[in-house]
């Protein structure tokens, strides 16, 4: 393998001397995304410590939910223009002091609050994976894609074991948030030299914050693809969110009454479905992302099978955790690899309309999951998980009636935009030429 040089320019990198940067990619974001996640199998004991319900409890989940969607609204576009390694000092920074904060929070408040600011900086995954399709290149976008969000899963489903571990073994909640705090200042040292200076190579220039924001409803309308991918990606992960709040409660009570460390495990038992989520990457570009999305759904909606039929057995709960790992991270795959396609220019920016869905999605999940779990029951959860399922494999069921619509509106062309163009160009209708398929 060639040495890298010393400052590539991101336009020129291919992708075989991109690999030790993706590596390290992969772990950053299995590292960062892990602080979205590891809250979840210490919900129980933060309500016992903090003298509060199992609902109040859950609002740390979903401000860690609600957080990502809103950093990823406000901070990912910046990744298309801004200084990639500065940026990313800066939110490592921001997101090891508030988990800080979160360690030594004296009561429910400060934690949610401590929790929406963590979550709010700590989305380096999001700006990770554009980084690393755009070093790949079209041919190995899905398998690159893949590779990054196989670490996303594994950060997603370890963390739980960790944090339930060190809860366990430290007899409190607080310490895994300080280990968490140390893992993420570690990568302050390491990260920022494996990414490029800009996503949009050395030439891209700024964009005002204000433009960038307020063209990303415009992206969502030009591209039906994009569309598509948000309304499946915040189905699965509503469905993934449901059952993982819901499933820490149910664990914990009787007659199963498992602790922390046990919701954890669950998490290292899942460990086979996420490396087998991986395929997902090759597949899409073999396949194509539609296919691979909507088989990657049905496992998650298998799920809700063995969990209701027997929801008192562990080993059948293990399996329908294993089926939404599963899902869920073949499903993110696919959808993210069809809208990095969209552009280099616009790459950050589709990925954070696709990912704000996404997590929007989670953060529905996770609230419904608390309140139909305790008012109701698992039953209740795994049929509003269910629910989500049946939403994503309707999402674009329907097609354009005309061919050139949909590859118009890939494009970001709009039809009446493309219309006018055909005739400027060929005023007569005997010259005129067809025009052509997208790829």
């Amino acid at each position: 393998m060639p040495a890298l040089p010393a400052r590539p320019p991101a336009a020129s990198r291919p992708l075989a001397a991109s690999r030790p940067p993706v590596l390290v990619l992969t772990l950053a974001g299995a590292v960062t995304v892990a602080n979205i996640y590891f809250p979840q199998p210490l919900l129980a004991a933060i309500a016992r410590d903090l003298a509060v319900s199992d609902r109040t409890a859950g609002l740390v989940a979903t401000a860690a939910q609600l957080g990502y969607a809103l950093g990823i609204l406000l901070l990912v576009p910046l990744a298309d223009t801004a200084r990639l390694r500065r940026l990313a000092r800066a939110l490592l920074a921001l997101t090891s002091a508030a988990l800080l904060v979160a360690a030594a929070a004296p009561n429910v408040l400060v934690l949610a609050v401590a929790t929406l600011a963590l979550s709010t900086t700590t989305v380096l995954p999001q700006i990770l994976t554009p980084v690393a399709a755009t070093l790949a290149g079209p041919e190995g976008r899905g398998r690159v894609v893949g590779v990054i969000g196989l670490g996303l899963t594994l950060g997603s489903t370890l963390s739980r074991t960790v944090s339930g571990a060190v809860s366990d073994a430290s007899g409190s909640w607080r310490t895994a948030y300080a280990l968490a705090a140390v893992a993420t200042a570690g990568l302050l040292w390491a990260l920022p030299r494996a990414l490029p200076e800009r996503l949009g190579g050395p030439d891209a220039r700024p964009v005002p914050y204000g433009r960038m924001l307020a063209g990303l409803p415009g992206l969502l309308v030009a591209h039906r693809a994009l569309r598509v991918s948000a309304l499946r990606g915040a189905c699965v992960f509503g469905a993934y969110s449901v059952f993982w709040a819901a499933l820490v409660f149910h664990l914990a009570a009787p007659p199963l009454g498992y602790g922390p460390g046990a919701a954890g495990l669950f998490g290292l038992l899942t460990v086979p479905a996420a490396l087998a989520s991986a395929y997902a990457g090759p597949l899409t570009d073999r396949y194509g992302s539609g296919r691979v999305g909507l088989v990657a759904l049905g496992c998650v909606g298998l799920a809700v099978a063995p969990a209701g039929l027997a929801p008192g057995s562990p080993v059948a709960l293990v399996a329908a955790a294993g089926l939404v790992v599963l899902g869920t991270s073949a499903c993110q795959v696919a959808n993210q690899a069809r809208v990095l396609g969209l552009g280099r220019a616009v790459a950050a920016r589709v990925n954070t309309v696709f990912m704000l869905a996404t997590f929007a999605g989670g953060a529905l999940g996770s609230l419904a999951a608390v309140w139909l779990y305790e008012g109701y029951g698992w039953t209740a959860a795994l049929l509003a998980a269910a629910g989500f399922v049946v939403l994503g494999l309707t999402a674009g069921a329907r097609r354009p009636r005309l061919a050139g619509r949909a590859a118009g509106a890939r494009l970001g062309v709009p039809v009446r935009a493309r219309r006018r163009e055909t005739r400027c160009r060929s005023p007569h209708p005997s010259t005129s030429r067809p025009s052509p398929r997208s790829t």
